[in-house]
């Protein structure tokens, strides 16, 4: 299973994503393929994604949690090692470029 969140990207991106997976709601996109496919649609968010930002997760039966996931882009959810599991560290928002506070 593979899981592409999608946050202020262009409408040409959000339309290569529904080519290839469900779009269950807005930016959201569900698919079942392989890692090759996987890496091949990751790399379609990379380039296109502009100014936005995005987030896959796949099912990784390796992985203690099982899934594994990745990040572009700015957004205070950011992923983070913690004894060998990754988490996900909330910044506050004035660490973020452009922000006012």
């Amino acid at each position: 299973m593979i899981v592409i969140v999608l946050e202020n990207a262009p409408p040409r991106l959000r339309g290569r994503m529904a080519i290839w997976l469900l779009e269950v709601r807005a930016g959201v996109y569900l698919g079942e393929y392989n890692r090759k496919i996987r890496e091949y649609l990751w790399a379609q968010v990379l380039a296109g994604i502009d100014d936005g930002n995005a987030v896959i997760a796949w099912r990784d039966a390796a992985n203690e949690a099982g899934f594994q996931f990745e990040t572009v882009g700015k957004n205070r959810r950011v992923p983070i090692e913690f004894d060998g599991v990754t988490l996900v560290e909330f910044l506050p928002e004035a660490a973020l470029p452009g922000s006012n506070n």
